[in-house]
């Protein structure tokens, strides 16, 4: 069937193309930023000031006594104690009030200036002040946003931050565990292991995926790009300063730069560091990093691509296949059969 041969002709092709020029990448590495943001208040400086308490500045201070015991006490509240009073119901209206400060509510007063740096400092961080450190506190991920969750510590339960999440920059206070479609998944998500702390939204790799992800409908809160890109699509957004993964020249000049018209030659040391897999039947390959590199050449070198393909379409029977007489027989006998359009398109320039 036409269908099945054309796929089969481009898996030999690439492989001829193998055998005809050397290796390279077209891959680009992924650069993820992650910035500290303290407030300004002089609250979550790291410095207990004569002024400041356990009470009044938790980040600073440490917890009071009894502080994540499960309840709220008289001298606790959504200030200086979120993981037993839950957070303030002004976190997240865009100012940061006088009960709120980088611990409490880091949507408003921004990060503290130790969360992030990858240690969970028990007596001044805890799951709900700091998931970047210390993990998703045991209740994110039930799918219910509780008192003590919002969208900058709970994003799977409450949904991420709309106003800043995604938009391809990791601005504060903006995290791993609050925002992982621009900043990443936090260190220890792809060791293969669910660790405490992580979940199937913030975590897929190691936790697998939730529930819902594979319907094809990117339902919030519980989906994002990062949790789930089978119905979210990648995280690549242009332009954001970075040549992300399903970018390219053709589709985002902003990032990726312009496109140079490349030699036949060129496109094909470009193919070779497109993934190919002739060991799983059918055998695969990432077509979109080959289009990607076709998508260089100029008029003149895919013109002789294309004839190239053409003349392996029109003998690919005659060597049997990709499933007759072994690669290294089907490449010989392509060769054989369209040896002079190969030579044209490796010596086509622009």
């Amino acid at each position: 069937m036409l269908s099945l041969s054309v796929r089969r002709v481009a898996l030999a092709f690439c492989a001829l193309l193998v055998v005809s020029a050397g290796f390279a990448s077209c891959s680009r590495t992924i650069e993820l930023g992650d910035e500290l943001y303290a407030s300004t208040s002089g609250c979550g400086d790291g410095t207990c000031g004569p002024t400041e308490s356990c009470s009044s500045c938790q980040p600073d201070c440490g917890f009071c006594a009894g502080c994540g015991d499960g309840k709220c006490s008289a001298t606790e509240d959504c200030g200086n104690c979120v993981q037993d009073c839950g957070v303030c119901k002004t976190c997240g209206d865009g100012t940061c009030q006088a009960q709120e400060n980088c611990g409490s509510c880091p949507l408003d007063c921004g990060k503290c200036m130790t969360c992030g740096d990858g240690k969970c400092e028990a007596n001044f961080e805890s799951c709900a002040t700091c998931p970047a450190d210390c993990g998703v506190c045991k209740s994110c991920g039930d799918m219910m946003c509780d008192a003590s969750e919002n969208c900058s510590n709970c994003p799977g339960d409450c949904g991420v931050c709309t106003e800043k999440c995604p938009n391809g920059f990791c601005n504060p206070p903006e995290d791993c565990a609050s925002c992982a479609p621009d900043c990443g998944v936090c260190p220890g998500c792809g060791d293969g292991k669910c660790n405490a702390g992580e979940t199937c939204f913030t975590c897929p790799k190691d936790c697998g995926k939730c529930k819902d992800c594979g319907n094809g409908l990117c339902l919030p809160p519980g989906e994002t790009c990062a949790s789930c890109p089978e119905d979210c699509g990648v995280c690549s957004f242009c332009p954001n300063g970075k040549c992300e993964p399903f970018e390219s020249c053709a589709n985002c000049v902003d990032d990726c730069g312009k496109c140079n018209p490349v030699t036949c030659l060129e496109e094909v040391t470009c193919v070779l560091g497109c993934p190919l897999d002739f060991g799983s039947n059918p055998p695969n390959f990432d077509f979109t990093c080959v289009t990607d590199c076709f998508a260089k050449g100029c008029a003149n070198t895919k013109f002789f691509v294309n004839q190239v393909i053409n003349c392996a379409i029109a003998h690919i029977g005659d060597c049997g296949g990709m499933g007759g007489g072994g690669q290294g027989k089907i490449l010989q006998c392509l060769q054989k059969f369209c040896g002079p359009a190969i030579a044209a398109c490796l010596g086509a320039h622009c």
